[in-house]
């Protein structure tokens, strides 16, 4: 046993010792680089780490919870003592006593899936990284701003629980991208490549941004940020809208993901737009969308950044349906949550941000699974729309049900042509009838994962990592605006 694990199984003997009638607890280290390169200047090239024990205890049918950074083996037995006395006095204001599923939770090892090691890398090499891929954004005056971002985390974790479990898990994750900003006439665009907002991650190592090739790319990118000051606005109206999947992932990020998570949807958490329409008596019945839509959640998924051998409750990672031929199926859960609306087991996407933080639900990797179409296909089928790419800016109300997105491009389809690029393109809709307009999706060959390394949630703010899988899909007669 490694002297972290024997310092969360100490915290959990003492609190069981002052009273507790469950307790957890999480030794948790973090290592971070960020590397950004600006018009072919190195901008930021920053390390973080930290360390710390958090402690979660159920004492009179109540949570308590407290933290301590560091590394210090005294430190349990005092973390103990706070997080029993926080649980004791809270007991006194409760409703209703805490209970948890039945699950079982088992000891085991998990460690993300690595070809090369990014943390083996030199500096020079990871700045050579950058330097080429800021190669291809080069090369014409109009192109105000050049960015190039690198992205690497480790994150291990020692967790300990009563009944004697222990699970060690170390989870790495890689991500890169490149934008241009151009500036023409007064008007400025940008274009990102592979995402916009730093690029793609995944759970890899650094053979994740290698496979990018990002140099390749750079031209393209440089070019359409041009293209785009002199491309006219997209107009208003209705017309079919074909989504590529990097821009459909956050459609099922804000559409699906959040609203279906379970505290949200019993109030329990409403910071950041965080209620739900989709309330427990939809559940097994509610149609959600079109019967070809299926949206899976999968915390074993290769590459997700939410894949993991189990949560922070200890619960195994696993697979379900969210929405299941278009009806609402099954809901993000904890071993709490899980057990209010009468379910047997957990889903098991209860996680904290660090050690400082008690867990909440957060998304998982959520994924719409693929159809049948190629893209060419869908585009010749089409005979008036517009096809989006890349979120550029999005809002959703405080029900996850009326939500307005801007791409950074857009390209007008008519008579199964793909036309004239335009910029701004803007649509905006209602949750379900978004989804039940859905009414063809691509197959295999164009899905692929994306990755969300800042997702926020909670008071205090934690910031949780997931993935989502799409290919492009068409949505029938959605509303654009100017």
């Amino acid at each position: 046993m490694s002297d972290f694990m024997k310092t969360s199984a100490a915290a959990v003997a003492a609190a069981e010792a002052q009273g507790a009638t469950y307790a957890d607890a999480r030794f948790n280290e973090l290592y971070t680089e960020k590397y950004g390169l600006h018009n072919g200047a190195l901008e930021d090239a920053s390390t973080s780490e930290q360390r710390g024990l958090g402690l979660r205890v159920l004492v009179d049918g109540a949570w308590g919870f407290a933290a301590a950074g560091g590394d210090e083996p005294g430190a349990a037995a005092e973390l103990a003592k706070r997080a029993v006395d926080a649980a004791r006095a809270l007991a006194t204001a409760r409703r209703t006593p805490v209970e948890l599923t039945a699950d079982k939770l088992e000891s085991g090892e998990y460690r993300t899936p690595v070809e090369e090691d990014p943390f083996a890398l030199s500096l020079a090499d990871k700045v050579d990284f950058l330097v080429a891929a800021d190669a291809g954004l080069q090369g014409h005056e109009s192109v105000v701003a050049r960015d190039v971002n690198l992205g690497l985390r480790r994150e291990r974790q020692w967790f300990a629980a009563s009944g004697g479990v222990e699970q060690y898990q170390e989870l790495t994750r890689c991500g890169a991208g490149v934008s241009a900003t151009a500036a023409i006439g007064g008007v400025v665009e940008r274009r990102s490549y592979p995402a916009s907002f730093g690029g793609n991650y995944g759970a890899a190592g650094f053979e994740f941004v290698r496979a990018m090739d990002l140099p390749a790319h750079g031209r393209r990118v440089r070019d359409e940020a041009v293209e785009l000051c002199s491309a006219p606005v997209c107009e208003a109206g209705e017309r079919d809208l074909i989504l590529m999947g990097n821009q459909l992932m956050l459609q099922i990020h804000e559409s699906v993901g959040h609203p279906n998570e379970l505290d949200r949807v019993c109030g329990h958490e409403v910071d950041l737009a965080g209620a739900s329409f989709a309330t427990t008596e939809k559940l097994g019945k509610f149609q959600y969308g079109s019967d070809i839509v299926n949206l899976v959640a999968d915390s074993t998924a290769p590459g997700g950044l939410d894949t993991r051998g189990w949560d922070d409750d200890g619960v195994k990672s696993g697979r379900w349906h969210v929405v299941k031929d278009g009806i609402f199926n099954g809901y993000h859960t904890s071993r709490e949550w899980g057990h209010r609306i009468g379910e047997s087991e957990s889903r098991g996407t209860n996680r904290a941000e660090g050690w400082y933080n008690p867990a909440i639900i957060r998304i998982t990797n959520l994924s719409l699974m693929p159809g049948t179409w190629t893209l060419d296909d869908l585009i010749a089928d089409t005979e008036d729309g517009v096809l989006c790419d890349t979120v550029k800016m999005w809002s959703i109300d405080q029900r996850r049900l009326n939500f307005q997105f801007t791409t950074e491009v857009g390209h007008e389809i008519k008579n199964g042509k793909k036309g004239r690029m335009v910029r701004k393109p803007t649509y905006q809709g209602n949750t379900p009838d978004f989804w039940r307009s859905c009414d063809a999706i691509c197959n295999e060959d164009h899905w692929q994962l994306w990755g969300v390394p800042n997702c926020g949630k909670g008071n205090p703010m934690q910031v949780a990592e997931m993935s989502h899988g799409a290919a492009p899909a068409r949505f029938r007669k959605q509303t654009f605006v100017v």
